[in-house]
């Protein structure tokens, strides 16, 4: 468990981001109410004590307040609140789960902080429809990991649940202008089912009709060999690849990988899509050869940089 203030851990995690296509990330594993759970390191700035946070009038009832750690303003989520969970009447103990994504700061209230595992993308189930709210519920994916089943939690989902205005803004589109309409494919490799549908739709707003999606990295890359050894130019039926990082079987760095090295799918473009990008993660997507990398939820410049790399 935790101690009472931990260090940063992105700067630990640096040497594994910066490696080539492992497939591989690291888990951090938190509790509630004894319910194990997980987090990609990768969002994690730092692990704390719980400490008093300041109530905000009119807020989100899982919105517990605020606080300052040093300098930065920081909105607390009250993780055991909002996916209905029984909470600790004396909090002392537990901790707070500092998070840095989509160009955000939250923390988030959890009961305990068990540990760090590393684990492979290939070895991380999708969830069953059925489990924490269907097709588009929170649990991006399941890891086993010496014997127990970690439920990896859809972090971007629930900042998104609780302040809408922070998520893919439609009225992005319209900003840039008349558009035409396309036929050139489009293809799209994200797990979680609710940022598929609204990067779809984003793109028919802007124009782009042919638009093919996949759940993960491991069906993007499937898709693409089936294409590349059909006889049919490539380019006829992947004018663009976007590719979200965080996804089970195969995430979008590996994907980005195989993509690159290969001598006829890599005149693919192959944009990264992400709530993860950083100096850090923009270095490893550069090293693997991806043409761009743009922080979600800024979809209105994926259209700009879609139409830069298909008009090219």
């Amino acid at each position: 468990m935790a101690t009472a203030t931990a260090t940063a851990t992105k700067s630990g995690t640096a040497d594994i981001l910066l490696e080539s296509g492992t497939n591989e990330l690291e888990i951090m594993e938190f509790t509630i109410s004894g319910n194990v759970f997980g987090i990609n390191v990768a969002k994690v700035t730092e692990i704390m004590k719980y400490l008093p946070v300041k109530a905000m009038p009119n807020s989100h009832p899982d919105v517990e307040g605020i606080f300052k750690p040093r300098n930065m303003i920081i909105t607390v989520v009250n993780l055991p609140t909002y996916l209905g969970l029984p909470t600790h009447e004396e909090t002392e103990r537990d901790m707070f789960i500092i998070t840095s994504f989509n160009k955000m700061n939250v923390a988030f209230h959890v009961h305990t902080v068990e540990g760090i595992h590393r684990v492979s993308w290939n070895d991380i189930e999708k969830p069953d429809a059925t489990i924490y709210g269907g097709e588009e519920g929170l649990a991006t994916g399941i890891a086993k990991f010496q014997g127990r089943l970690i439920t990896i939690i859809d972090f971007e989902k629930i900042v998104f649940d609780i302040s809408p205005q922070s998520g893919i803004q439609l009225s992005e589109i319209a900003q840039l202008g008349p558009r035409n309409r396309s036929l050139k494919p489009v293809l799209i490799a994200e797990d979680s089912t609710l940022l598929k549908k609204m990067i779809t739709e984003a793109l028919h707003e802007a124009g782009y009709m042919n638009v093919l999606t996949f759940a993960n990295g491991q069906e993007a890359w499937d898709a693409l060999r089936e294409m590349r050894d059909s006889g049919v130019p490539i380019e006829d039926q992947a004018k663009c690849l976007i590719t979200d990082i965080e996804m089970p079987k195969m995430d979008g760095h590996r994907l980005t990988k195989l993509v690159k090295e290969d001598k006829i799918l890599n005149k693919v473009p192959v944009i990264i899509f992400s709530s993860l990008i950083d100096e850090a993660m923009r270095n490893k997507g550069a090293e693997l050869g991806a043409n761009a990398q743009l922080s979600k939820p800024e979809i209105g410049k994926l259209v700009s940089t879609v139409d830069q790399w298909i008009l090219a």
